[in-house]
């Protein structure tokens, strides 16, 4: 197993980046490492401006991945210097966005759970997750996790053989285990949870094993699962009508990336994702809830609304990613919206207080689909995809990977533009026969012949600043291998994302110019984030290669890539 070393860097380092912020820090006192402090769910409320912490997923109920910090900016940002880098031992992909209260960080990985010292990078405890030997198996895009959950003092995260834990966040000694899922028919966990009106959400993996996907509610003291809602309805179910037969019971709608909410309007938002098997033909109807996001009482998980992206999808465009939430003026009026860029290349925007569909534009090539007609919101379907459910090979965009992935775009209210790492590829797509067996995979498409990849020497990749209602693009940049990491923007006017290379860069929210990187030793497809304590605003990221690019892309120019994970945290060097 490789993994990079912790490095820390020396007290003059310190002593210089802190010294300007002694009084403050004395002020600021009460923040030293604890983590036995109690979470209230009025903190949580409070994530998104919340500028001492990260408590959220997202950075913030509304997923907006958006700091008002502003020390870090994008004439100093030049000057970033690791302050230290903690060792995960391991050498899997790490996707994990880190969480931050009271001076420590917690972070996860598929097989442990981390409480680190901020100042430090000292560890103060680990705990680890064992699972069954055949569990790697059984899941579909990479041996990852995406990252805890905390409230009342406790951490919560999901493991990959489908099973709910809460730890103690002072010691990490596990409190409760619920299994959600029986791995053997194909489910996995990798989502992080979510903490909404003092119940703890969590979906689900395994659409592509056949299995029928849900989202559930916990008790965070007890563990007791509080309620579950199927992604695929029985027949007798309100949208069961759109499946013919049992064809529900094999129906995929997995749940895999964790979704908003609205402390105001007490709702959830979560996206669900495709249906099985990939052959359309298998499965006629619109095949709800696929391909749609669920608004869902968080006390007992009822639908409030829906709105499905792609109905009968036949290309894997699920519609996991995250539904930002904001407020913005829409023709001239305040209008509370849902944010959508979705695999299937539309940029979407709907009205959060009902669904209804505000704006609709392609943000990349999309060639299935001439665009969403606004009156019904249903797409408006091209031969491309009449050819696909006919069982002809077809060039398709985006791909099966989408127009963009499930790595988090950044909203920043201040410019009112969506920074979101994009795909510039297309695939080539054709089905074929589905057979069932429990734990297996179940497809019905051909995977020999998969990529339409641009000329040599053009982008695979771009990360492009988007206007929400429109769908195009401010400005781009190009990546020759394209970027799967998060993205984070701030009021300092600086955009962070990574490199499956290894870089972690910054760019300036305006333009685009590029204003600092700096190699991590692995492939970066975590989730930065940013806080600040006593006076000095850090960065952190996670960095290690691995995901679904690597697993199914064969982009030689990824063989030397070193796996290993870690953690780095940066700030501006005083």
């Amino acid at each position: 197993m490789t993994a990079l070393p912790r490095v820390v860097l020396t007290r003059r380092f310190f002593r210089k980046i802190h010294i300007k912020h002694i009084a403050l820090a004395a002020g600021l006192a009460f923040l030293a490492p604890s983590g036995a402090n109690a979470q209230t769910s009025e903190q949580l409320v409070k994530g998104a401006t919340d500028t001492g912490n990260v408590l959220n997923y997202g950075m913030g109920y509304n997923l907006q991945r958006f700091s008002p910090l502003t020390q870090i900016n994008k004439d100093n940002a030049k000057n970033l210097v690791p302050v230290w880098n903690y060792s995960l031992a391991d050498d899997r992909a790490e996707e994990s966005q880190p969480i931050v209260y009271q001076g420590v960080l917690y972070v996860t990985t598929h097989n442990a759970t981390m409480a680190v010292d901020v100042k430090t990078g000292k560890q103060i405890w680990k705990t680890k997750v064992e699972y069954p030997p055949e569990t790697p198996r059984i899941v579909c895009c990479g041996i990852i996790n995406r990252g805890a959950a905390i409230y009342d003092g406790k951490l919560f995260r999901t493991t990959l053989d489908a099973h709910v834990i809460s730890l103690d966040a002072k010691t990490g000694k596990e409190l409760w285990r619920q299994k959600a899922a029986d791995i053997k028919e194909g489910y996995s966990m990798t989502v992080a949870p979510l903490v909404a009106d003092g119940v703890v959400i969590t979906g689900i993996s395994g659409a592509e094993f056949g299995t029928r996907g849900f989202i559930d509610g916990w008790d965070p003291a007890t563990g007791k699962r509080l309620w579950r809602t199927y992604t695929v309805p029985t027949p007798d179910e309100p949208g069961g009508d759109t499946w013919k037969g049992d064809t529900w019971k094999l129906g995929g709608g997995s749940t895999w990336i964790t979704g908003s909410y609205d402390p105001e309007l007490n709702t959830v938002y979560w996206g669900v994702g495709n249906p099985g098997p990939f052959n359309a033909a298998v499965r006629p109807g619109d095949n709800l809830y696929t391909c749609a996001v669920l608004a869902l009482e968080p006390k007992t998980g009822k639908i409030k609304w829906h709105y499905q992206f792609s109905p009968n999808n036949p290309f894997d465009y699920d519609a996991v990613a995250e539904m930002v939430l904001a407020d913005i003026n829409v023709e001239g009026k305040p209008t509370k919206v849902l944010m959508d860029a979705n695999r299937n290349g539309f940029f979407y925007v709907l009205d959060r207080t009902n669904g209804k569909l505000l704006a609709a534009n392609p943000y990349v090539k999309v060639n299935w689909a001439t665009g969403i007609d606004m009156k019904s919101g249903r797409p408006i379907e091209t031969d491309v995809t009449k050819d696909a459910r006919e069982g002809k090979k077809v060039v398709v965009y985006p791909s099966i990977l989408g127009g963009k992935n499930w790595e988090p775009m950044s909203f920043n209210p201040q410019t009112g533009l969506a920074y979101a790492n994009t795909l510039s590829f297309g695939g080539r797509y054709k089905t074929e026969p589905a057979t069932y067996k429990a734990g297996e995979w179940y497809l019905g498409m051909d995977l020999t012949d998969l990529w339409e990849w641009p000329p040599a020497g053009e982008p695979r990749g771009h990360l492009k600043a988007i206007d929400p209602l429109t769908g195009k693009a401010k400005w781009e940049v190009g990546s020759a291998i394209p970027r799967f990491s998060g993205v984070l923007s701030t009021a300092g006017g600086v955009v962070f994302s990574g490199q499956l290379t290894g870089e972690f860069e910054a760019f300036d929210a305006n333009d685009g110019k590029k204003l600092w990187q700096f190699q991590t030793g692995s492939g970066i497809e975590g989730q930065p984030v940013t806080w600040q304590q006593d006076g000095v605003q850090y960065v952190a990221v996670t960095s290690g290669y691995g995901g679904v690019y690597s697993l199914f892309a064969g982009d030689e120019r990824l063989a030397n890539v070193p796996t290993g994970g870690s953690l780095w945290v940066f700030a501006v060097k005083q």
